[in-house]
Order: C-alpha cells, then structure tokens, then sequence
C-alpha cells in the first residue's frame, strides 16, 4: 500500500510538472497579457528580426554592416512604435523569392523589403500598409528607342525571379524575352554589360539605381509606369494584431512628420519631394 501510494503521489507529481512546463510555452511565444507575434516579441524581448533588401539604393542598400533607405527608416518606425529601439533590430537580408518562406519559417518578424501587396501573397502572409505606392516602369540606355512596355517585343527584358514585375511580363508582355536573375543589382549589372535591353521593376527602385554614381548619364527611367505596386510590410498570416498594430503606427507616422523624415533622410536626397502617405488606403488585417 505504501508503495501504492508513493507511485500515486510520485505520478500527480510529475504530471503537475508536466502541466506547469506546457503552461510555460508562452514566454516562448512571445505572448504577454493576452499579446501574441510581433506584439507580444516586441514587448517581450524587445527585438525584432525585419527582412530587407541590400542591392536596392534609396530603398534597402547594405555597405559592409551598415543597412540605408527608405525602406530601412520605415522598419526603424515600425520597430519603434512596437517599443524596440534600432539597437534591438537584426536586419536580415531578403531576395523576392525568399519573403514568404522566411516569414512562415520564422526566419524573420517583419518583411519591409519593396514588397507588393497582392492577392496571392495575402493567401499566405498578412500586410500592414501600404505605405507607398509605386509603379512598374523600364530601365533603359539614355540612347534605347524603348519607349514603354508595349516596345518589348524580341527585347531582353530582366527582372527578379518571384517578383511581381517578373510575372506581369509573362502574363502581359509574353512576346518579350524574360531573363531573371535573384537580384535587381544584376540585372542592371547585364544592363550596362550589353547583356540586356531593359531592366523592369518599380520605377523608385529604377530611379535608384539611375542615380547611382558609377551609371549616372548611362540610364533612363522611361516615365510610363504601367502598373500601381503598393508597397506593404509582410508578417504572419494569422498575426491581425501585429498587423492592425503597424497601421496604427503608420497614421502616427504620417501624422507627425516622421514619415517625411524617412523619405528625406533616403530617397529625398535624390530631390525628390516626399510623397503624402494616403492612411486612408491602409489594408484590411486578415
């Protein structure tokens, strides 16, 4: 009987352990007072991981360490109004095809990387945003005849494997020659080298690489966009906290000034006035 009782009391024992160590699952999941995902990491740990571009001047450009752009400010913005400092960020590098996978492995907290809403990706990752709003556009010598998408017929046209320019041009454009490379830096690098006959993406992206020293006077824009490509900030599909959350920190931003901070600190260097953030065109959560 004794031996009885000790198993009894030994078995309660060791499933009240067992009780207390699932309880304490939600410290890992970043839960605190009811707050979960990007909410809950934030006020817990008090970092974040944020998916960035690193070959996109203006926008998400790194030199050595060092992240810059528009881009990069606006996930400063988000972070800070999530409660974490620029200390607590950890920037990770981010290619078009990798977004979604790195946001449902956990790999990263936020995607801020010139990142397109649409209706397929929000199958599978929610968006606060947008909080710009760009347009698809060619990149051209300054002596191209190429005066917009319908001139692409037998042309080289590059652009970002999984991107949304990429696919337009097979949908839309099938009479032009698609080439993808994983990164807009190579293909401008094909565009100067003769390789190609025009690069597509969003003009701001282009306008960023135009400018850039080593092709100033080399490159145009061709200034007729032909398509609208809101850019968003990507987590997980089922964090409409987070979320909802983001867009409550962009009408702060857009409300006082630091939105037009971000853009003048980055893209406005290039003279380019910044544009008003249109709040009333922030996303549904999911």
């Amino acid at each position: 009987m004794r031996i009885t009782r000790f198993a009894a009391t030994f078995g309660a024992l060791t499933m009240a352990l067992a009780v207390a160590a699932c309880g304490g699952g939600d410290s890992e999941s970043g839960s605190s007072g009811g707050a979960s995902g990007i909410v809950g990491k934030a006020t817990n740990d008090k970092k974040l991981v944020i998916g960035v571009k690193a070959d996109q001047p203006g926008l998400g450009l790194q030199t050595g360490s060092t992240y810059t752009g528009f881009d990069i400010e606006i996930g400063k913005i988000i972070a800070k109004g999530l409660g974490v400092e620029e200390s607590g960020i950890e920037w990770k590098t981010t290619v078009s095809a990798n977004r979604e996978p790195y946001i449902q492995q956990g790999q990263v907290d936020l995607v801020v990387a010139t990142y397109t809403i649409n209706d397929e990706r929000k199958k599978v990752v929610n968006f606060g945003g947008p909080y710009f709003i760009a347009g698809q556009d060619l990149l051209v010598p300054v002596d191209s005849t190429i005066t917009g998408p319908e001139a692409l017929k037998g042309k080289k046209v590059c652009s970002v494997s999984g991107s949304t320019p990429a696919k337009r041009i097979q949908t839309d454009y099938k009479d032009a020659q698609l080439q993808q490379f994983d990164s807009y830096s190579k293909c401008v690098t094909a565009l100067a080298g003769g390789q190609v006959d025009a690069v597509t993406t969003d003009d701001i992206i282009l306008a960023g690489y135009a400018a850039q020293e080593q092709y100033a006077g080399k490159f145009k824009v061709v200034g007729k966009p032909f398509s609208e490509e809101p850019y968003g900030i990507g987590l997980k599909k089922d964090d409409s906290e987070g979320c909802n959350k983001i867009n409550e920190i962009l009408k702060a931003a857009a409300a006082d000034g630091s939105y037009k901070k971000a853009w003048d600190d980055s893209l406005g260097k290039s003279g380019t006035a910044a544009p008003e953030l249109d709040t009333t065109k922030l996303a549904n959560c999911a």
